[in-house]
């Protein structure tokens, strides 16, 4: 006679098949009806901490921490009092976590044999060091942390030690090496060897630092594979947030300048459910758009959200600057930052930083900045870097009155993004080669170059790019002979800078509803289909300002 599953054994099922709810609901009422085993205890913090439970994951495991103290089981009391210095730390509780770090640490000290819990209690430390500028101590840290994992088969541990090192290592400069410690990290993590708390902080961090990389294939494969993860586990919220900052910064590269806002809202939400970890990139992703788009106000406001995670929002807010014509102030943003930055987080910067230095007219800057962003590139370096040199070194050759090798970088760095995939960047380096096709004296091919360039901004909605190019052919906005009233003029003018409805209202002190009715009359007058296509005719026609 088959005996009837109880609510343990519901929750452990449920737990074993990724319905987090679920295992909740079940584990919750086993531990009502009869208590649960400190084992069971962290199953169930673990299911709270990936529901965005961030409360009852702590007491729960606080609860399994005192259990096995209570078994005299002090390994696994150290465990528990490990992994609370690790949520603890995540969601902003440093005092908390400093003291149950005491705690295990004391554990620890007391115990005859050596545990598991030495080498998690390493990982805080080690990610201090590398946020706090020391990748050297840290790759040192995690190196221990793994070695411990190894000698006790901890897989997680393992894993967390080895994704550790491969950041550091990134960070240290050495990109190849830390590339393939993070691919092999991510075999155990797809193989599910790993639990999934470990696995969600795993494929997050290896997406981060193959951006620091400058590796976008990966980025846009492990970022497939995230998502792949966190749709076969649709309630969870822990690293579901992330997930949408990384697709919204993939978005923003490819062109999807829609899809990539409403993918940094989804992650917005997420970071306000439990997924802390997602708001830098959230906002930030968001004010890149807004930025592109020549929505200036409103990209200062994401960028300080942003900021608010303790994250500066660099390099966007130092381009943003520039774009407010405060190129000074950029310079000074970039000068800073770079003075303190590692070689991974100073490539990063150091295109931003050719263009502000350019702006602000430091030729000698942005000439040892683009040596700097070339240095380490070779033919067989990442399409990424390629791309990023080419374009900086055209930008400073034109500057130094060296039009025909400008030329030749210009359309390699067009090349590269065009395989990428990325409009925006393919079409910044066709304007550099109609620059320097102008000063050739060849104004045919300079013309071909803008126009392919206007048209590709017009279709991103990307203002500012596109008002450059104007400024580059000498064309200025006119509208005089346009169909449309004046007030529907302003009203394109706001649509094809990116603003909703709700946007223009405020903006011009009407209804939504009027201004919804000024969009249709607009695209009937027209004879347009969308909005994307007004935004096209904007440009085209030069109606703004």
């Amino acid at each position: 006679m088959t005996m009837p599953a109880t609510a343990l054994d519901l929750g452990r099922s449920a737990f074993s098949e990724h319905r987090w709810s679920d295992a909740l609901d079940c584990l919750a009422r086993a531990d009502s009806e009869g208590g649960l085993t400190a084992p069971d205890m962290e199953l169930v913090a673990s299911v709270a901490m990936l529901l965005g439970h961030d409360a009852d994951g702590v007491e729960y495991l606080t609860r399994a921490h005192q259990e096995f103290l209570t078994l005299g089981d002090m390994a696994g009391a150290a465990r528990c009092a490990a992994w609370l210095v690790l949520y603890l730390m995540d969601i902003g509780e440093p005092a908390r976590s400093s003291g149950w770090m005491s705690r295990a640490q004391h554990l620890i000290a007391g115990m005859e044999e050596p545990t598991e819990a030495e080498g998690y209690l390493l990982i805080p430390a080690a990610l201090g060091a590398l946020y706090g500028g020391d990748p050297t101590a840290s790759d040192e840290l995690f190196g221990r942390a793994f070695e411990v994992g190894q000698r006790f088969h901890d897989r997680d541990l393992t894993a967390l030690g080895q994704l550790g090192l491969g950041t550091a290592r990134i960070t240290l400069g050495f990109p190849d090496e830390g590339l393939q410690l993070l691919d092999e990290v991510m075999l155990s993590v797809t193989a599910g060897e790993v639990s999934p708390i470990p696995s969600g902080i795993i494929y997050c961090a290896v997406i981060g630092s193959c951006r620091l990389a400058l590796d976008v294939h990966r980025a846009q494969e492990w970022t497939a594979a995230l998502e792949r993860w966190c749709g076969d586990r649709p309630d969870m919220v822990m690293f579901s947030g992330q997930c949408q900052s990384h697709r919204a910064e993939l978005f923003i590269l490819h062109g999807a300048w829609d899809d990539a806002l409403a993918a940094a809202r989804i992650a917005q939400d997420r970071s306000r459910r439990g997924d802390p970890e997602a708001a830098w990139g959230a906002w930030y992703q968001q004010g890149e758009v807004l930025r592109l788009r020549g929505s200036l106000e409103e990209a200062e406001a994401a960028y300080a959200k942003a900021g608010e995670t303790g994250f500066e929002p660099l390099p966007g807010l130092a381009l943003l600057r520039m774009a407010q014509h405060k190129t000074s102030q950029a310079q000074v943003l970039l000068r800073r930052a770079m003075s303190g930055a590692d070689p991974a987080n100073r490539c990063r910067l150091l295109p931003a930083v050719v263009q502000v230095e350019l702006a602000e007219g430091d030729l000698v800057a942005a000439r040892a900045a683009a040596d700097e962003l070339a240095a380490p590139v070779h033919e067989a370096s990442r399409p990424l870097e390629r791309a990023l040199a080419a374009q900086a070194e055209a930008s400073v050759l034109l500057a130094e009155g060296s039009p025909e090798a400008a030329l030749i970088s210009a359309r390699k760095a067009w090349r590269i993004w065009y395989s990428l995939e990325a409009p925006y960047d393919a079409a910044r380096c066709r304007v550099l080669a109609g620059r320097a096709c102008a000063v050739l004296g060849d104004p045919d091919s300079a013309i071909m170059e803008f126009e392919a360039a206007k048209g590709e901004f017009a279709e991103l909605g990307a203002l500012p790019a596109a008002a450059e190019v104007l400024g580059l052919t000498g064309e200025r906005p006119t509208g005089q002979d346009s169909p449309l009233t004046a007030r529907e003029l302003e009203v394109l003018r706001l649509v094809a800078e990116g603003n909703a409805n709700k946007a223009i209202a405020r903006s011009l002190y009407l209804s939504e509803k009027t201004v919804a009715r000024h969009v249709s009359n607009i695209l009937t007058k027209l004879t347009l289909p969308s909005r994307v296509a007004a935004t096209r005719y904007a440009f085209e026609h030069h109606l703004f300002n």
